[in-house]
């Protein structure tokens, strides 16, 4: 028994030997460096938005259009379905992923879910948008697909996502 103890402590620790740990240095680096941005006026490029659910799950914001123009509009709830069109980068811009390449059942380069299928990343930063926001998302590793790679996105990726969000086909209310 201490003998199965002991090997599966041994290998967990070996987990880390597979990592690049200069591209999770890389992206690391970039995350910190996107909170320490600064607009033209000086103030913070990003707004740090914090999970309700989670005060530790955290993403970086950067609005395109002026939220003040779409304030009126509905916001999603977590247990929402939402009609996004997305592009997704690495933090090196490297292309990864754009509903603009789908095949749109909902409309023009429309991916529609619901934000149990998608990553941690996502429901911080939508549940924060109103219809018609157009953001750049910027997710740490830990809300995206954490330390294992994912298809071809390597363990440890700050993902980078520029989001529209265009209608809440079914808008669910809280319980």
């Amino acid at each position: 028994m201490m003998l199965l103890v002991a090997c599966s402590v041994f290998t967990s620790c070996m987990g880390d030997e597979n990592v690049d740990t200069s591209w999770r240095d890389a992206n690391l680096k970039f995350y910190q460096d996107q909170l320490q941005l600064k607009d033209k006026d000086g103030q913070p490029f990003y707004k740090v938005m914090v999970a309700s659910w989670d005060p530790n799950a955290q993403v970086l914001m950067h609005w395109f259009n002026d939220p003040n123009t779409t304030a009126k509009n509905l916001s999603p709830l977590y247990s929402s379905t939402v009609d996004v069109k997305y592009r997704l980068t690495m933090y090196d811009g490297t292309p990864k992923d754009s509903s603009f390449n789908m095949t749109a059942a909902y409309g023009d380069s429309i991916f529609r879910t619901k934000f149990s299928s998608v990553i941690n990343g996502w429901p911080i930063a939508i549940t924060k948008m109103h219809i018609g926001d157009s953001c750049r998302v910027v997710v740490p590793y830990n809300q995206g697909y954490g330390a294992y790679d994912y298809g071809g996105i390597k363990g440890y990726s700050t993902l980078v996502f520029d989001i529209k969000l265009v209608g809440i086909p079914f808008y669910e209310a809280k319980p």
